[in-house]
């Protein structure tokens, strides 16, 4: 990486075809996940009827996951293909830093919004008043502030190495790496509150919204005639797919890294490198994707981006137009 240094570290210089696939492929998701997240920032923000507590959780994960693409995926995209880091290591401490804490946060505030959702059909009648705007930006400032304390709070203290600093500093350590490292404790603690927490409190929130709305639908079926029944059915399917997909698309992101992430310090991190970084990326298409699912999917938001993708916004002000159908 720098020859003029004897500590630097080793340089991996792949084929121009090779480097320009990953730069396209890798490129494409992290504009994707720039502009999809930005523009539901913004359309929930400029349109007042989305001015809901709901989507105030949405805009935080839509943050989190638009300074994941532009702080994390594009710095790891470069430092991918070229293999080496180039931007110092204050830099490389921040990047460590932002890496953990917006996972973390894309992860919890998509286990506030299982909550929401929980009580929103759990209970109706009680909602207005248990997720007023004070509670839910309470909330929004705790997932912030937890997530803080697990990325910067860990690598700017060392306490990622905490107990392996010679094996970090002898085998790992160099001049042009930027590679976060974990022993077994940090590893643990870091995924347990990363992922293993919020994942369990979303799954079961979501399994149990996924039974009682299908005990509600057998009571419909039972007191409603045939053609209310039909259009409850497709409401039901409907929800089911939605949660099927809310959850499906979690797991398969973020389950295989933070499996991978707990259990390697324990087999002497021997997990081959390019496998890290796979799942690695994997998990990262989460936030590329979580605006197709949590945005994309309900017409309201469609119709907010057709406004903005035909400038109509730009000509006229627009932010009290009704975008509900039904």
């Amino acid at each position: 990486c720098f020859e003029s240094q004897n500590i630097s570290c080793v340089k991996t210089v792949y084929p121009l075809p090779i480097r320009i696939i990953f730069y396209m492929v890798l490129g494409v998701m992290v504009i994707v996940t720039v502009c999809g997240n930005l523009l539901v920032t913004v359309s929930i923000i400029y349109f007042k009827q989305l001015h809901t507590p709901t989507n105030y959780l949405l805009v935080s994960l839509a943050v989190s996951d638009f300074l994941l693409g532009f702080l994390v995926m594009l710095p790891n995209m470069i430092q991918l293909v070229e293999t080496c880091w180039y931007f110092g290591d204050i830099l490389c401490k921040v990047y460590m830093s932002s890496d953990v804490m917006l996972c973390t946060a894309s992860i919890i505030n998509l286990s506030l919004i299982s909550i929401d959702r929980y009580n929103a059909v759990i209970h109706p009648l009680l909602y207005r008043r248990k997720m007023s705007g004070h509670v839910v930006l309470l909330m929004i400032s705790f997932s912030w502030s937890v997530s803080g304390v697990v990325g910067f709070g860990q690598i700017f203290l060392r306490l990622n190495i905490l107990g392996i600093e010679d094996f970090y500093n002898n085998f790992v350590a160099c001049e042009g790496r930027c590679v976060l490292l974990q022993s077994g404790p940090s590893s643990t603690v870091s995924s347990v509150l990363s992922f293993y927490i919020p994942g369990i409190i979303m799954i079961s929130l979501y399994l149990k919204i996924f039974f009682v709305a299908k005990r509600q639908l057998l009571s419909i079926q039972n007191t409603t005639c045939m053609t209310s029944a039909r259009d409850s059915d497709k409401k039901q399917a409907k929800a089911t797919k939605t949660l099927v997909v809310i959850m499906g698309v979690f797991l398969l992101c973020w389950a295989p890294f933070f499996l991978c992430n707990i259990i390697d310090p324990f087999i002497s991190y021997s997990t081959p490198t390019a496998l890290f970084e796979t799942f690695i990326w994997l998990g990262y298409i989460n936030s590329t994707l979580n605006p197709l699912i949590y945005a994309f999917f309900y017409t309201w938001f469609r119709k907010a981006f057709c406004l903005f993708a035909s400038g109509k916004v730009f000509k006229e002000d627009m932010s009290n137009i009704s975008l509900f159908t039904d």
